[in-house]
């Protein structure tokens, strides 16, 4: 089955490399001059940022002052994360209030960003890919503070979009194609992204922000700065944001709050300590989960059917409303609800002090606490009281703790950064059964999907997983002569998971054991990273970038993501003496122009893959049966391409086109039977992407629009379904009336997001896991067209 694609492409633009992007325009996303910047001779910064600390424990951007679209030039400074974009404060300005940080990367060459919402924010909904990697297999931090996998169901740290408020980013970092030796990150297998706080400002003031939109949607975000309290320096600020809208399609709300405080202690005048803590509270109705036929047949509106629970009851019966029985599997259609409740405790303390002339020493010690339920209505299982559902509930709960450090040493024309990271997570992941309502004649009950679960009448399933992280490094940038950088580096890591089983409820689980009561080890000794930058002329550019990465083995539930650990003792004793950890090897050579008026870039990458895991399904769409299996070997070939262009004062246009070529080298035999997976293109990720951004500043107002093309995915693994092609249109306009009265930078803004109303299907962010073949139930819609309006003052 394959749906037919809405959309043509008819475009042969040039674009910008996503392992090294060239150009940042209006958007306020722009490409580092490689991996080490030259000392000494160090372009002109832009007003939209200033220059960060050279060690990667303090890099913290000023708060951005509006000016025209210009290219965001490169900072000077040592950095081990390859080619890197920075994406400044400035990319949200012009997006909807409220934007997450993943969805702000969206416009950057060679990242594919989905969302079933226009923020970005629901956790369930979205899906982000770098060059083919999965946001699973990318590493993410926060001022030095390991966030894990940011994927729903995280089990070894924080979704970033509940990490920080998007009002107090800094900037953002993002290395696209070989990783970072000094990551703390054990997933990385292709690129990572560093979010930085902003800094308190030095004096008294706050921000404060309203906006308003579809679907009943309310943003509200407030931050008071303390200033300088004494002649040291101490400063600190405090932030709430809220968020709150209704679900585009059928009911339900989407519920977000954020609390934020940093405070900076400056040691004299290159030493400093800084606390940065972070509570998010989040409650989310979930989108329905659907299928090719589900919307072939049905269209784009199936939802859940809360709040009447009368129609879900009688769905669990076999007796429909819909039309849910044209389909192939008429329970799945539509649940009563899903949802998604979470809070979480975030703390981090910074240590960048200067200890001599050519020594420096960075460290961070963090906590982080989670606790969380995702629910959603069976109607293949009847509660105990005879009700023809059940309520299933996932309570899994994080305990982490850990500390990087690092130092750095100065000598010669050599550059030598070393250190180590620790971190011991503790991740309980359990499933219960609860008992839903019997519903008599006339009766009408709405049950709230988000009441306090207790007295379950059946432990579905449990394990409790103990994980023990070692990673050490050392790296040493060598510039020989002023225009050339080479650096060497390499880091080791060990990760050691044991897993028990503390429950196992056999007539849902269908098996009398689940992996327990063993571990498993992730080693690798020697990952090395190698790169060079050379400067030549006077606007040109070349570099390379070569790594090694390995990612651990993931943790997870029983069949809920592609690890090890999730499938029966039987299948973990049968695989474990020939499971391995993903691995792959990373290259990227680009070039680049860079002038007042244009800017050029184009980068070419591969990367081979080993090992590569995969949650596969397979059998009836009203049995699925989901298997992890090796997929062995993935090869990816791709080249990025970018043109800037500044043909008028206040005005940029900026093009890019990507494109990819992801095969599987083997084929997959299960279970007897081999599937035809060899030389298929990989799942999820296009083979063609183009983007497209202008923004025009005049005098006070500035207006914004950018397109961006996604070719067809493949939805398969023997490639026979495929999601359809579509277009993204977003347009923003903004205009600051300056001071009035006590406030400053008063600005009214208004977003249309998705102006043509494209149609499309995404895979969700909850590793449902693709079919060998066919189709199955882990698709959501994209966002519809929606329209915001807003405003923000300083004070």
């Amino acid at each position: 089955m394959r749906i037919v694609p809405q959309n043509k492409l008819a475009l042969r633009h040039l674009a910008l490399l996503s392992t090294v992007l060239a150009v940042i325009p209006s958007y306020g996303w722009a490409a580092e001059k490689s991996q080490h910047a030259r000392k000494g001779k160090m372009p002109p910064l832009p007003l939209h940022t200033a220059p960060a600390s050279r060690t990667p424990a303090a890099r913290h951007a000023a708060t951005p002052r509006p000016v025209q679209p210009e290219l965001l030039q490169v900072q000077g400074r040592r950095v081990s994360h390859g080619a890197q974009t920075v994406i400044s404060q400035h990319v949200f300005t012009n997006a909807v209030a409220g934007t997450s940080v993943m969805k702000a990367l969206q416009n950057v060459p060679g990242v594919l960003f989905q969302s079933d919402d226009a923020q970005g924010v629901d956790t369930g909904g979205v899906k982000l890919y770098i060059h083919g990697f999965s946001q699973n297999q990318i590493g993410f931090s926060l001022d030095g503070i390991p966030l894990g996998e940011s994927v729903y169901r995280n089990y070894n740290g924080l979704n970033a979009v509940a990490a920080l408020s998007s009002e107090n980013v800094g900037h953002m970092e993002m290395s696209q194609g070989a990783g970072a030796v000094d990551m703390p990150s054990t997933n990385v297998l292709g690129g990572a992204i560093m979010i930085s706080s902003s800094d308190p400002k030095d004096k008294f003031g706050g921000t404060l922000a309203a906006t308003g939109g579809s679907n009943a949607t309310t943003h509200a975000f407030i931050r008071i700065d303390s200033g300088k309290l004494n002649p040291t320096g101490t400063k600190f600020y405090v932030s709430y944001m809220r968020n709150d809208t209704k679900l585009w399609k059928g009911y339900g709300t989407q519920f977000f709050q954020q609390a934020n405080l940093k405070l900076v202690q400056p040691i004299h005048n290159e030493s400093s300590v800084s606390l940065l803590f972070d509570w998010a509270d989040v409650q989310q109705f979930n989108y329905q989960s659907e299928t090719l036929e589900t919307v072939q047949k049905l269209g784009y509106g199936i939802s859940n059917y809360y709040p009447n629970y009368r129609l879900a009851y009688n769905a669990a019966q076999g007796i429909y409303s819909h039309g849910e029985d044209t389909t192939s599997d008429p329970k799945d259609v539509s649940y009563y609800a899903g949802t998604t409740a979470s809070r979480d405790l975030l703390g981090g303390l910074n240590f960048h002090l200067k200890l001599a002339d050519h020594l420096r020493w960075d460290s961070v010690v963090y906590g982080h606490n989670q606790k969380a339920n995702t629910q959603w209505s069976d109607p293949w299982m009847a509660s105990a009281n005879g009700a023809p559902l059940s309520e299933i509930v996932k309570q899994p709960d994080i305990q982490r703790f850990g500390l990087t450090s690092s130092m750095t040493y100065d000598i010669g024309k050599h550059e030598i950064h070393g250190g180590i990271w620790y971190e011991n997570n503790k991740y309980v992941s359990n499933m219960y059964a609860y008992n839903d309502p019997l519903l008599a004649d006339g009766q009408t009950l709405t049950p709230n999907p988000f009441r306090k679960w207790s007295d379950p009448f059946a432990k579905l399933w449990g394990q409790t997983y103990n994980t023990n992280t070692m990673q050490t490094y050392i790296e040493d940038t060598w510039r020989p002569v002023k225009n050339l950088s080479l650096h060497a580096g390499f880091k080791s890591m060990l990760s050691t998971t044991r897993v028990g089983q503390t429950g196992n409820y056999e007539p849902y689980t269908g098996t009398n054991a689940l992996a327990g009561g063993v571990g498993l080890t992730t080693f690798g000794a020697f990952l090395p990273h190698f790169s060079g930058d050379w400067h030549f002329l006077t606007h040109h550019e070349l570099y390379f970038d070569i790594a090694k990465n390995m990612r651990a083995y993931p943790q997870s539930g029983y069949h809920l993501s592609a690890s090890p650990f999730a499938v029966s003792q039987e299948a973990f004793d049968l695989s474990r003496s020939s499971v391995k950890p993903e691995t792959s090897w990373a290259y990227s050579v680009g070039y680049r122009f860079t002038q007042r008026r244009v800017d050029f870039s184009v980068s070419a990458y591969r990367v081979n893959f080993s090992n590569r895991l995969g949650a596969l399904v397979q059998g009836s769409q009203t049995n699925p049966q989901t298997t992890v299996l090796n997929l062995g070997g993935v090869t990816m070939n791709g080249v990025d391409a970018g043109l800037t262009l500044r043909p008028l004062h206040g005005l940029s246009i900026f093009n890019s086109i990507s494109y990819n070529h992801s095969t599987y080298d083997n084929n997959i035999t299960q279970q007897g039977t081999t599937y035809a997976t060899k030389g298929k293109h990989v799942v999820n990720y296009p083979d063609l992407m183009y983007k497209a951004t202008a923004e025009y500043t005049y005098k006070k107002a500035s207006f914004n629009i950018d397109a961006l093309y996604t070719s067809s995915r493949p939805f398969s693994y023997t490639n026979d379904t495929s999601l359809p092609s579509y277009w993204l249109v977003n347009f923003g306009a903004r205009y600051n009336f300056g001071r009035i009265g006590r406030l400053e930078n008063l600005t009214a803004s208004f977003n249309v997001t998705n102006l043509t109303g494209s149609r499309y299907l995404i895979m969700t962010g909850d590793d449902g896991g693709n079919p060998l073949s066919g189709d199955y139930q882990s698709l959501v819609v994209g966002a519809p067209r929606q329209f915001f309006g807003g405003v923000k003052a300083d004070f």
